[in-house]
């Protein structure tokens, strides 16, 4: 108990140091394992990869359950087909391209380079958004979301593949192309099916029953778990259930959900730690020795040629810039997965069991150290980074007293750099619904009804409808957290509506010469056309003199506002 709690906590502080430093948290937990494991400083002895292997399947459900309730219903609407490209045909590519390689360059046989390619196949975007997080960094929506649902969606696509492949091999059966892509359908359709009604029949059951909410996210972790062995023991993919029935819950309008998130994120932190301790505990670094060409060979065969040639292959479809394309391409970060994949061929008995894990292990280490320290440098450089929106500082949902319409209590920290700084509440103008509860100034509540005026430092408390967030909080946030972009900066320092005629934007702003039927667009038709599918945030174009940036965007997709920036000083 003395070392494991010791572990878990040197795990924790060594994060607190390397997210300043901006390293992948993932590689800190497996460097922690290695250093406590038999040839490291506590020569702890761990060689059991059936405890390994459950420990971490308990930990992917978790994770995989978080990961699909923070995905909301507008990330897929801006990138579910894009991404669901990425999680097939990308996968298969994926697993395709580095088993052709390895043949070619090691001439080693195909089952056996087929499965490295499946256990290698699945990204980690956890491991991403935590060195974003880190950061700073807010990247645009449309490649975030894309990123995200690809990551929670190629799990069980790679799990599925590795099952399959690793069980022909172990049966010695011949390669069926054929019975493979039988196979991954009915896991498939069983895992969809299962993740739809259970998370219907937890959102239906969360309505009915009445106990603590404290019991809440511990009922709901419980059912994933059950979810997960009930799909997967009547041949389904489990890991595509609980992902399902995670979006399924996380998108429903239950008044326990927010207390289910906030317990869901910690246990999702501690699975991802123990789990990363554990393979950490389990590697032997001499081991790691024997097969180096080959391991390095398969990290740069899949970062610089396999995951690139599936990327540009899977968005063919749709049409997103070549930066986006890139950076889609170098964020094939591996992480947990594939480590926890490789330990399968082990259980099985398939020959030259410890190669899998082995391969799989430097590759993640390969990988987290070169594309994980490089991600916000190459989102910068591409020109994806978008500035960090306005929002409150601590919110509290009242969705347990009843309102038909969300609400919240929001607080704000007053800087020099927000709007409502030296003014007092009545001095500030709202076209929305907003309730002033006081301000908290060195400790002391200021009621409403004394005026205070607004200072920095000053803790600001509203009541308003979750719908008006945006809005509040262009006036009393600073603008997002202070980043090394600005919104100005980014965006302009004059905004026009997106129902705005082309004609009248001709009328103040050096456009050039615009034909008859362009002038007579709004900015979001103009916009729409250009780009043939859905806009984000941070979309631009350019006309003339000027550079016309998508400022934000309705649930439905209309162009609400957009930045204005002249490129030129000497521009009128």
């Amino acid at each position: 108990m003395l070392l494991m709690g010791s572990l878990l906590l040197i795990s924790i502080l060594a994060a607190v140091v390397s997210n300043r430093l901006g390293a992948p948290l993932l590689l800190t937990f497996l460097v922690v394992g290695m250093l406590a494991g038999e040839e490291g400083v506590l020569g702890i002895e761990f060689s059991n990869p059936e405890v390994a292997f459950f420990i971490g399947s308990l930990a992917l459900v978790i994770i995989l359950f978080d990961g699909g309730m923070r995905t909301h219903k507008e990330r897929f609407r801006v990138a579910l087909w894009p991404a669901i490209s990425l999680a097939t045909v990308g996968v298969a590519l994926t697993c395709a391209i580095t088993a052709a390689g390895v043949v070619w360059l090691f001439d080693l046989p195909w089952p056996t380079a087929l499965l490295i390619g499946a256990i290698l196949s699945s990204t980690d975007a956890a491991a991403v958004f935590s060195i974003f997080q880190s950061q700073n960094l807010r990247i645009k929506q449309r490649v975030a979301s894309t990123l995200e649902i690809e990551s929670g969606t190629n799990d069980p696509m790679a799990i599925i593949l590795t099952m399959t492949l690793t069980s022909i091999i172990a049966s010695a059966e011949s390669f069926s192309l054929a019975w493979i892509s039988l196979d991954v359908v009915q896991q498939v359709v069983i895992g969809y099916l299962a993740g739809w009604i259970g998370g219907r029949a937890f959102v239906w059951m969360a309505q009915k029953i009445s106990v603590q909410f404290s019991f809440f996210p511990l009922l709901a972790a419980a059912f994933a778990v059950v979810i997960f062995a009930i799909a997967s023991g009547i041949g389904g993919s489990g890991y595509l259930a609980v992902y399902l029935m995670g979006y399924k819950i996380g998108n429903s309008r239950l008044p326990q959900l927010p207390h289910i998130l906030q317990v869901q994120d910690g246990l999702a932190w501690l699975s991802q730690i123990m789990m990363f301790l554990i393979l950490g505990l389990l590697v032997t670094p001499s081991h790691l020795m024997e097969h180096w060409t080959l391991s390095l060979s398969v990290a740069v065969l899949m970062i610089f040629v396999a995951r690139p040639l599936a990327v540009l292959v899977s968005l063919i479809p749709f049409v997103f810039p070549w930066r986006e394309q890139v950076f889609i391409s170098w964020v094939g970060l591996r992480g947990a997965v594939p480590i926890i994949l490789a330990l399968y061929p082990w259980l099985t008995g398939v020959p030259n069991q410890e190669l899998y894990f082995d391969i799989a292990f430097m590759v993640v280490m390969v990988s987290l150290i070169v594309q994980g320290w490089s991600l916000a440098p190459m989102a910068r450089w591409l020109g994806l980074e978008v500035p960090a929106p306005a929002e409150p500082d601590r919110r509290m949902p009242l969705d347990r007293l009843g309102s038909k319409d969300p609400m919240e209590v929001w607080a704000y920290q007053i800087s020099e750099r927000s709007p409502a700084c030296d003014h007092r509440w009545d001095e500030l103008r709202w076209n929305v619904d907003v309730e002033f509860v006081g301000i908290i100034r060195e400790g002391e509540w200021l009621l409403p009804k004394s005026q205070p005026v607004l200072e920095e430092g000053d803790t600001v408390i509203v009541v308003a409808k979750l719908e008006h967030v945006d809005a509040i909080s262009r006036v009393l946030a600073a603008g997002g957290k202070a980043t090394e972009l600005q919104s100005s900066e980014f965006f302009g320092d004059f905004t026009l509506r997106g129902d705005l005629l082309m004609q009248d934007v001709a009328g103040f702003y050096p456009v050039g010469q615009l034909d008859t039927k362009l002038l007579a667009m709004s900015l979001h038709d103009y916009f729409t056309q250009k780009f043939h599918r859905r806009v984000v945030i941070g979309d631009q174009l350019q006309l003339g003199l000027v550079l016309l940036t998508v400022r934000e965007v309705t649930d439905d997709g209309f162009i609400r506002q957009v930045g204005v920036k002249l490129l030129e000083e000497k521009a009128n």
